[in-house]
């Protein structure tokens, strides 16, 4: 299933989400279809509250970069429960974008480096290392979790700058390729 992503103006998209159990009602098929959604909305990263599910879940899948940086090879996978720690004052400023803020790009600082630790959709626990780009998405996309959008981390005169696409965005006029909401 391809769900439509859930755009600025939701109040989901400002809300810290819930953890879930191993139980959770069609995990696995949810997993699939988060997948299956970024890959239709030409994403590397989708978070549960993008498709308006207020739960601790996103996934990743960069691998199409491994061209130009070969450490995202295999870099796909999905984050359940993840709680994350910044590792080290490096930080790194890249342009970044979002599903949810469509055609918004702006630069952004972010840490090099992050440890994670997340059940994947086995339900096996992970601790892991990530640093780039890598480290980049993860932390795009946690943020997610907590009700933050990149446009939290940008200068404030920048972002008034922004007011009117962010206003249309979430008056749904935008011209994507891909299905979009707001959710009240």
């Amino acid at each position: 299933m391809i769900y439509p992503i859930v755009v600025y103006g939701s109040p989901i998209l400002r809300h810290m989400a819930r953890e879930i159990n191993r139980d959770y009602p069609n995990l696995q098929s949810l997993i699939s279809d988060m997948f299956d959604t970024m890959y239709k909305s030409d994403g590397m990263g989708l978070a549960a509250p993008q498709i308006g599910k207020s739960i601790r879940l996103f996934v990743v899948d960069a691998t199409s970069l491994a061209d130009e940086d070969p450490a995202l090879q295999d870099f796909k996978k999905a984050f359940i429960n993840p709680k994350l720690q910044l590792l080290g004052e490096e930080t790194m400023v890249m342009n970044e974008g979002c599903l949810s803020l469509p055609k918004l790009r702006e630069d952004v600082s972010r840490h090099n480096r992050v440890s994670i630790s997340y059940y994947d959709e086995s339900w096996n626990h992970h601790e892991e290392v990530f640093e780039g780009l890598k480290a980049r998405v993860i932390q795009h996309e946690y943020d997610h979790l907590d009700g933050i959008l990149f446009i939290d981390k940008i200068n404030p005169l920048r972002k008034k700058l922004l007011k009117g696409k962010l206003n249309d965005i979430a008056k749904l006029k935008v011209d994507v390729p891909y299905k979009i909401k707001v959710i009240k």
